[in-house]
């Protein structure tokens, strides 16, 4: 079965490109266009990663983050900043509140699909 990837972005190119890129990879990707719809999915769908943006209106990526480290259960899914935001103080906020990674755009897709299969124990 597919592992599911939701991907929490507010700008719309990102999202394409993203659902795109994942789907190639054999991810089923889902989508967000904010931290209230992030959450909304978090609640009512298992999804085995998430891809966050920090920058978005009304709840930030931070405050997502915080909503599913909160959450007690063991099935926690992996979460990987992706996001302009490439402060040192912004890298160490994402780690303290529970980012699995940090990775700040532009990225390089490559690396992205390597790392989300590392964190999901995929073979690459």
């Amino acid at each position: 079965m597919a592992a599911t990837i939701l991907i929490v972005d507010d700008e719309p190119n990102i999202v394409i490109s993203l659902e795109f890129l994942l789907a190639q990879h054999g991810f089923k990707p889902y989508v967000s266009r904010n931290g209230e719809q992030a959450i909304d999915f978090i609640d009512s769908n298992a999804t085995d990663l998430i891809l966050l943006d920090v920058m978005m209106p009304g709840k930030s990526g931070f405050d997502v983050l915080q909503h599913i480290r909160k959450k007690a259960t063991s099935d926690q899914p992996k979460v990987v900043m992706l996001t302009a935001r490439g402060r040192e103080q912004d890298i160490k906020k994402g780690t303290d509140l529970g980012a699995d990674a940090y990775i700040t755009k532009p990225f390089s897709t490559r690396e992205l699909i390597k790392l989300i299969k590392s964190l999901l124990s995929i073979e690459h």
